[in-house]
């Protein structure tokens, strides 16, 4: 995947004071807040950052954690760290590198891949099917 590159005067030209916060200096919305916690519409989730498609609807599920929470994403799209904590793991666009969330496994929910996808809902963009 291409990756998308701007200087931080870009980025601050097309994000919001708290999308540019969140995806390009790692923040975290608070949790219950975000406009996509409880949304379960049919579509794709974007990166809010460059608009390459991360997430299909299907994959999404409630975990109550506060935060949209999906248990896969497609293909190629999401690149995973170790956080500077250790104990997590970063998950980010591949294509800009704008922060996600971080990812969970082996939490017990009834999914395909025992994984969370826990991302800030700041950091993607809904598109309903055309």
């Amino acid at each position: 995947m291409a990756l998308i590159q701007k200087t931080e005067e870009e980025w601050r030209a097309i994000l919001s004071p708290e999308q540019f916060r969140v995806l390009r200096e790692k923040g975290t919305e608070l949790k219950f807040t975000g406009e996509y916690d409880k949304f379960f519409g049919e579509g794709v989730y974007n990166c809010a950052g460059c608009g390459t498609p991360l997430y299909k609807s299907v994959t999404k599920f409630d975990s109550g954690c506060g935060w949209p929470a999906f248990y896969e994403g497609l293909p190629g799209a999401i690149n995973r760290s170790p956080d500077a904590d250790g104990r997590r793991t970063e998950i980010t666009c591949a294509a800009c590198g704008g922060h996600l969330g971080h990812v969970f496994k082996g939490e017990g929910y009834k999914t395909p891949t025992d994984e969370r996808h826990c991302v800030n809902s700041i950091s993607i963009k809904f598109i309903p099917p055309n």
